[in-house]
Protein backbone atom coordinates (compact mmCIF):
# COMPACT_ATOMS: atom_id res chain seq x y z
CA UNK A 1 0.00 0.00 0.00
CA UNK A 2 3.16 2.10 0.95
CA UNK A 3 4.74 1.60 -2.86
CA UNK A 4 1.77 4.09 -4.55
CA UNK A 5 2.38 7.39 -3.11
CA UNK A 6 5.75 7.01 -3.83
CA UNK A 7 4.92 6.45 -7.64
CA UNK A 8 2.40 9.17 -7.39
CA UNK A 9 4.90 11.48 -6.16
CA UNK A 10 7.78 10.35 -8.76
CA UNK A 11 5.29 10.92 -11.56
CA UNK A 12 3.84 14.38 -10.47
CA UNK A 13 7.87 15.17 -9.83
CA UNK A 14 8.58 14.46 -13.59
CA UNK A 15 5.95 15.97 -15.02
CA UNK A 16 6.53 19.08 -13.05
CA UNK A 17 10.17 19.04 -14.58
CA UNK A 18 9.03 18.43 -18.17
CA UNK A 19 6.63 21.14 -17.58
CA UNK A 20 9.62 23.43 -16.65
CA UNK A 21 12.02 22.19 -19.42
CA UNK A 22 9.46 23.23 -22.40
CA UNK A 23 9.22 26.88 -20.82
CA UNK A 24 12.81 27.24 -20.71
CA UNK A 25 12.78 25.77 -24.19
CA UNK A 26 10.15 27.68 -25.42
CA UNK A 27 11.45 31.10 -27.38
CA UNK A 28 9.98 34.42 -26.69
CA UNK A 29 8.73 36.15 -30.27
CA UNK A 30 6.88 38.71 -28.92
CA UNK A 31 4.07 39.11 -31.31
CA UNK A 32 5.20 36.98 -34.27
CA UNK A 33 2.34 34.41 -34.42
CA UNK A 34 4.45 30.99 -34.85
CA UNK A 35 4.39 28.58 -37.81
CA UNK A 36 2.56 25.15 -37.55
CA UNK A 37 4.44 22.55 -37.03
CA UNK A 38 5.27 20.32 -40.46
CA UNK A 39 1.87 18.14 -40.49
CA UNK A 40 -0.20 21.05 -40.42
CA UNK A 41 -1.78 23.52 -43.01
CA UNK A 42 -0.67 26.92 -42.05
CA UNK A 43 -2.89 29.07 -39.89
CA UNK A 44 -3.55 32.79 -41.18
CA UNK A 45 -4.98 34.78 -37.70
CA UNK A 46 -8.04 37.13 -38.70
CA UNK A 47 -6.43 39.44 -36.38
CA UNK A 48 -3.43 39.69 -38.14
CA UNK A 49 -4.65 39.31 -42.02
CA UNK A 50 -3.81 43.32 -42.15
CA UNK A 51 0.15 43.13 -40.71
CA UNK A 52 1.45 40.53 -43.03
CA UNK A 53 4.83 41.37 -45.16
CA UNK A 54 5.40 38.83 -47.54
CA UNK A 55 8.27 38.08 -50.61
CA UNK A 56 7.91 35.98 -53.71
CA UNK A 57 11.32 34.79 -55.18
CA UNK A 58 10.92 32.16 -57.77
CA UNK A 59 14.70 32.68 -59.22
CA UNK A 60 18.10 32.57 -57.69
CA UNK A 61 19.17 31.56 -54.55
CA UNK A 62 16.63 32.49 -51.92
CA UNK A 63 17.69 35.44 -49.27
CA UNK A 64 16.32 34.35 -45.75
CA UNK A 65 17.28 37.98 -44.50
CA UNK A 66 14.34 39.35 -46.26
CA UNK A 67 12.15 41.41 -43.48
CA UNK A 68 8.64 39.15 -45.04
CA UNK A 69 6.77 36.73 -42.67
CA UNK A 70 5.34 35.27 -45.56
CA UNK A 71 8.01 33.49 -48.55
CA UNK A 72 5.94 32.01 -51.62
CA UNK A 73 8.54 29.76 -53.35
CA UNK A 74 8.73 26.76 -55.88
CA UNK A 75 8.84 23.72 -54.32
CA UNK A 76 10.83 21.81 -57.46
CA UNK A 77 13.66 24.64 -57.15
CA UNK A 78 13.35 25.59 -53.67
CA UNK A 79 15.71 23.02 -51.32
CA UNK A 80 14.60 21.13 -47.94
CA UNK A 81 17.82 23.17 -46.47
CA UNK A 82 16.73 26.43 -47.75
CA UNK A 83 12.75 25.51 -46.33
CA UNK A 84 14.02 24.30 -42.88
CA UNK A 85 16.04 27.60 -42.58
CA UNK A 86 13.02 30.15 -43.43
CA UNK A 87 10.91 27.84 -40.96
CA UNK A 88 13.61 28.07 -37.95
CA UNK A 89 13.33 31.99 -38.64
CA UNK A 90 9.74 31.27 -38.24
CA UNK A 91 8.33 31.87 -41.48
CA UNK A 92 5.12 30.97 -43.13
CA UNK A 93 6.07 29.09 -46.44
CA UNK A 94 3.50 28.69 -49.63
CA UNK A 95 4.74 26.62 -52.76
CA UNK A 96 3.47 27.97 -55.88
CA UNK A 97 2.12 24.76 -57.94
CA UNK A 98 0.60 25.45 -61.77
CA UNK A 99 -2.10 23.57 -61.20
CA UNK A 100 -4.14 24.42 -64.82
CA UNK A 101 -0.70 24.24 -66.90
CA UNK A 102 2.39 22.11 -68.18
CA UNK A 103 5.48 22.47 -69.18
CA UNK A 104 7.88 20.19 -71.21
CA UNK A 105 10.43 20.39 -68.48
CA UNK A 106 8.54 20.38 -65.66
CA UNK A 107 9.72 16.68 -63.92
CA UNK A 108 6.33 15.15 -64.05
CA UNK A 109 5.51 16.42 -68.05
CA UNK A 110 5.55 12.72 -68.81
CA UNK A 111 2.67 11.95 -66.41
CA UNK A 112 -0.02 14.33 -68.61
CA UNK A 113 -1.48 12.31 -71.55
CA UNK A 114 -1.68 14.45 -74.88
CA UNK A 115 -5.37 14.16 -74.66
CA UNK A 116 -5.05 16.52 -71.52
CA UNK A 117 -2.86 19.04 -72.98
CA UNK A 118 -4.28 22.20 -75.18
CA UNK A 119 -2.92 25.22 -76.45
CA UNK A 120 0.22 27.34 -75.14
CA UNK A 121 -0.03 28.37 -72.30
CA UNK A 122 1.13 31.62 -69.82
CA UNK A 123 3.99 30.17 -69.38
CA UNK A 124 7.09 29.86 -72.07
CA UNK A 125 6.72 26.42 -73.43
CA UNK A 126 3.82 25.57 -70.93
CA UNK A 127 0.09 23.97 -72.54
CA UNK A 128 -2.87 24.66 -70.81
CA UNK A 129 -4.31 21.66 -69.16
CA UNK A 130 -8.11 20.24 -69.92
CA UNK A 131 -9.59 21.23 -66.49
CA UNK A 132 -12.53 19.39 -66.90
CA UNK A 133 -10.37 15.66 -66.67
CA UNK A 134 -9.92 15.60 -62.81
CA UNK A 135 -9.69 11.58 -62.53
CA UNK A 136 -6.60 12.11 -64.77
CA UNK A 137 -5.38 15.42 -63.03
CA UNK A 138 -6.03 14.83 -59.82
CA UNK A 139 -3.09 12.11 -59.44
CA UNK A 140 -0.48 13.89 -60.41
CA UNK A 141 -1.69 17.34 -58.67
CA UNK A 142 -2.01 15.21 -55.96
CA UNK A 143 1.74 14.53 -56.29
CA UNK A 144 3.15 18.45 -56.86
CA UNK A 145 1.32 18.85 -53.42
CA UNK A 146 2.92 16.22 -51.72
CA UNK A 147 6.17 17.50 -53.13
CA UNK A 148 5.13 21.17 -51.09
CA UNK A 149 4.12 19.29 -48.18
CA UNK A 150 7.51 16.69 -48.30
CA UNK A 151 9.77 20.23 -48.55
CA UNK A 152 8.02 21.96 -45.03
CA UNK A 153 5.17 24.18 -46.71
CA UNK A 154 2.20 24.62 -45.04
CA UNK A 155 0.39 26.71 -47.97
CA UNK A 156 0.19 25.98 -52.05
CA UNK A 157 -0.66 29.15 -53.81
CA UNK A 158 -2.75 27.57 -57.24
CA UNK A 159 -1.11 29.28 -60.49
CA UNK A 160 -2.55 29.02 -63.73
CA UNK A 161 -6.14 28.62 -62.15
CA UNK A 162 -7.66 30.38 -64.63
CA UNK A 163 -7.44 28.64 -67.80
CA UNK A 164 -11.23 29.12 -68.89
CA UNK A 165 -10.27 33.01 -69.21
CA UNK A 166 -7.47 31.91 -71.96
CA UNK A 167 -7.29 30.18 -75.39
CA UNK A 168 -6.76 27.05 -73.94
CA UNK A 169 -7.30 25.04 -76.32
CA UNK A 170 -10.67 23.10 -74.54
CA UNK A 171 -14.18 24.69 -74.32
CA UNK A 172 -13.97 25.48 -70.73
CA UNK A 173 -16.71 27.47 -68.95
CA UNK A 174 -17.10 29.45 -65.37
CA UNK A 175 -18.48 26.56 -64.11
CA UNK A 176 -16.06 24.31 -65.58
CA UNK A 177 -13.11 25.87 -63.38
CA UNK A 178 -15.03 26.64 -60.31
CA UNK A 179 -15.74 23.00 -59.68
CA UNK A 180 -11.97 22.47 -60.62
CA UNK A 181 -10.65 25.25 -57.97
CA UNK A 182 -13.07 23.83 -55.37
CA UNK A 183 -11.79 20.47 -55.73
CA UNK A 184 -7.91 21.75 -55.81
CA UNK A 185 -8.88 23.59 -52.49
CA UNK A 186 -10.08 20.52 -51.01
CA UNK A 187 -7.25 18.06 -52.38
CA UNK A 188 -4.86 20.72 -50.38
CA UNK A 189 -6.80 20.32 -47.21
CA UNK A 190 -7.01 17.18 -47.30
CA UNK A 191 -2.73 17.11 -47.70
CA UNK A 192 -2.82 18.78 -44.76
CA UNK A 193 -1.59 22.34 -46.61
CA UNK A 194 -3.47 25.79 -46.56
CA UNK A 195 -4.73 26.80 -50.11
CA UNK A 196 -4.53 30.55 -51.60
CA UNK A 197 -6.30 31.28 -55.01
CA UNK A 198 -3.76 33.15 -57.55
CA UNK A 199 -4.93 35.85 -59.65
CA UNK A 200 -8.57 34.46 -61.05
CA UNK A 201 -10.33 37.68 -60.26
CA UNK A 202 -13.82 37.09 -61.64
CA UNK A 203 -14.15 34.10 -59.71
CA UNK A 204 -13.26 35.60 -55.99
CA UNK A 205 -16.46 35.77 -55.05
CA UNK A 206 -17.63 32.64 -55.89
CA UNK A 207 -14.49 30.66 -54.31
CA UNK A 208 -13.50 33.48 -51.21
CA UNK A 209 -14.92 30.96 -48.87
CA UNK A 210 -13.09 27.96 -50.19
CA UNK A 211 -9.88 29.56 -50.19
CA UNK A 212 -7.44 30.76 -46.94
CA UNK A 213 -5.76 33.61 -49.07
CA UNK A 214 -5.20 35.12 -52.51
CA UNK A 215 -2.11 36.39 -54.43
CA UNK A 216 -2.60 39.08 -57.10
CA UNK A 217 -0.76 40.31 -59.75
CA UNK A 218 -1.24 44.20 -60.39
CA UNK A 219 -4.53 44.58 -59.22
CA UNK A 220 -4.28 48.09 -59.63
CA UNK A 221 -2.89 48.60 -62.92
CA UNK A 222 -5.72 46.37 -64.48
CA UNK A 223 -8.14 48.33 -62.25
CA UNK A 224 -9.53 45.16 -60.42
CA UNK A 225 -8.24 46.03 -56.57
CA UNK A 226 -11.86 46.16 -55.07
CA UNK A 227 -12.62 42.66 -56.55
CA UNK A 228 -10.75 40.84 -53.99
CA UNK A 229 -12.13 42.72 -50.80
CA UNK A 230 -14.48 39.21 -50.08
CA UNK A 231 -11.19 37.84 -48.66
CA UNK A 232 -10.47 41.38 -46.49
CA UNK A 233 -13.48 41.60 -45.59
CA UNK A 234 -13.84 37.57 -44.26
CA UNK A 235 -10.27 38.26 -42.56
CA UNK A 236 -8.22 36.45 -45.12
CA UNK A 237 -5.11 37.68 -46.37
CA UNK A 238 -4.42 39.36 -49.70
CA UNK A 239 -0.95 39.20 -51.14
CA UNK A 240 -0.35 41.63 -53.84
CA UNK A 241 2.64 42.47 -56.36
CA UNK A 242 2.94 45.28 -58.82
CA UNK A 243 5.59 45.14 -60.95
CA UNK A 244 5.26 48.98 -62.55
CA UNK A 245 4.75 52.07 -60.88
CA UNK A 246 5.97 53.18 -57.69
CA UNK A 247 4.97 51.46 -54.23
CA UNK A 248 4.44 55.90 -53.14
CA UNK A 249 1.44 55.91 -55.64
CA UNK A 250 -0.35 52.16 -55.26
CA UNK A 251 0.44 51.39 -52.02
CA UNK A 252 -2.09 54.31 -50.21
CA UNK A 253 -4.57 52.23 -52.50
CA UNK A 254 -3.97 48.60 -51.77
CA UNK A 255 -2.86 48.94 -47.97
CA UNK A 256 -6.12 50.98 -47.58
CA UNK A 257 -7.69 47.66 -48.79
CA UNK A 258 -6.24 45.40 -46.39
CA UNK A 259 -3.65 44.32 -48.66
CA UNK A 260 0.05 43.11 -47.92
CA UNK A 261 1.49 44.95 -51.12
CA UNK A 262 5.09 44.63 -52.78
CA UNK A 263 6.21 45.73 -55.92
CA UNK A 264 8.75 42.90 -57.77
CA UNK A 265 10.50 43.06 -61.12
CA UNK A 266 8.89 40.45 -63.17
CA UNK A 267 11.82 37.55 -63.30
CA UNK A 268 10.75 37.46 -59.45
CA UNK A 269 14.37 37.56 -57.69
CA UNK A 270 15.13 38.52 -54.05
CA UNK A 271 14.67 42.21 -54.79
CA UNK A 272 11.55 43.46 -53.70
CA UNK A 273 9.74 47.18 -52.16
CA UNK A 274 7.37 46.17 -49.83
CA UNK A 275 4.31 49.19 -48.56
CA UNK A 276 4.76 50.04 -45.21
CA UNK A 277 2.51 48.49 -42.81
CA UNK A 278 -0.56 50.00 -41.18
Amino acid sequence: MGIRPRRRAVRLRRAFAAGVALLLLAPAYGCRVEVAPPGAPTPWPAASARHWQWQWQLTGPVDPEVDADVFLLDPVTTTSAETAELRARYRRLVCQVHVGSVRADDPDANRFPESVRGAAGRRPGSRWLDVRRWDTLQPVLADRFRLCRGKGFGAVALADADGYLHRSGFALGFDDQLQFNRRLARLARSLDLSPGLMNDVPQVAALAPDFDFAVNEECVRLGQCAKLLPFVEAGKPVFHVEYTGSTTDFCVTTVGYGFASIRKQRGLDAWRDACALP
